[in-house]
């Protein structure tokens, strides 16, 4: 039995048994949403952005800013308290830091980078409202055992474990290392992120204890994966350090793993709209902790 709010529909039911409703749903949501008519966002970006699920920023942040953000987060994974803190995640297997989440409650470079207009107004102008940070994290992906995320849509998983009901969220991946075609860069199709593919299993007690680590129940089926790789192909994010790529909600993407000697870092940031705040979990029995989706839906402000 879930929690789920009695006035909310499930638009988008998922976490399903093997045959019972697990057609595919077309979306009805846009992606680039009317409501805020100015901002970095240019008419150009906004269509790719429509159109193809996620866009490129190139050089977001200067070699000076990605230094000081490296130089940071060198210290973040050398504190022993914040190792042994829940939200650092441990790559399974190895003693290596996978991701550390509430970057932006932790870092003040951070905090203060995700509220310069060049990035905020951007998330606005994409959501059309005024927006607040659903989650965020650094994530490493060390050279030569660095793990990938399996093929995935995140709304899926905020949909079924957070009660996050429409598609109105955006994120931002910052790359603080280059991101190259050989070391596990981020790989999307472009277009899918205008189907929700039902995932088949029920949502076991606690489940992100596990799935931060590696991802079990929430993952499409592989003739699902196949079918949306035919009809969309496969574009893969690669750029200098400092480049970003903004991506929907729903798009369709994964990482292979790094066996290259170089590794991958970025800083990751959700922002969902303030007009989207999360229900009831829509397909678990508890909520998941506020460090992986919070519930402070306070809108950012510069």
């Amino acid at each position: 039995m879930t929690l789920v709010d009695v006035h909310i529909q499930d638009r988008y039911p998922t976490r399903v048994d093997s045959g019972s409703g697990r057609a595919w749903i077309v979306r009805d949501e846009p992606a680039v949403r009317p409501g805020v008519q100015k901002g970095p966002a240019s008419a150009a970006e906004l269509t790719d952005h429509a159109r193809d699920g996620f866009h490129i920023q190139r050089d977001l942040l200067s070699d000076q800013e990605v230094a000081g953000c490296l130089d940071e987060l060198r210290e973040m994974t050398n504190d022993p308290a914040l190792r042994a803190d829940e939200r650092t995640i441990i790559e399974p297997g190895s003693d290596e830091v996978r991701s550390v989440f509430d970057a932006h409650l932790i870092s003040d470079r951070i905090a203060h980078l995700i509220r310069e207009p060049r990035i905020l107004d951007r998330a606005r102008q994409i959501l059309g409202s005024e927006v607040y940070v659903h989650q965020s994290r650094v994530n490493f992906m060390p050279g030569f055992r660095g793990n990938g995320f399996y093929w995935h849509s995140d709304f899926e998983t905020w949909h079924a474990e957070d009660g996050m009901a429409d598609m109105s969220a955006v994120s931002l991946s910052i790359g603080l290392t280059e991101n190259h075609a050989f070391n596990g860069g981020l790989m999307l199709m472009p277009g899918a992120h205008r189907t929700f593919v039902p995932c088949l299993g029920r949502t076991p007690d606690e489940n992100y204890r596990s799935s931060l680590r590696a991802q079990k129940v929430g993952v499409p089926q592989e003739e699902d994966i196949a079918e949306l790789a035919h009809r969309h192909g496969i574009e893969q994010f690669t750029g200098a350090s400092g480049s970003a790529l903004w991506f929907d909600c729903n798009s369709m993407h994964g990482s292979g793993n790094n066996i290259t000697p170089y590794p991958r870092s970025n800083i990751f940031v959700v922002f969902n709209s303030v007009e989207n705040a999360l229900v009831e979990p829509f397909s678990a029995r508890e909520r998941r902790p506020g460090f992986v989706a919070s519930r402070d839906f306070t809108p950012l402000r510069p």
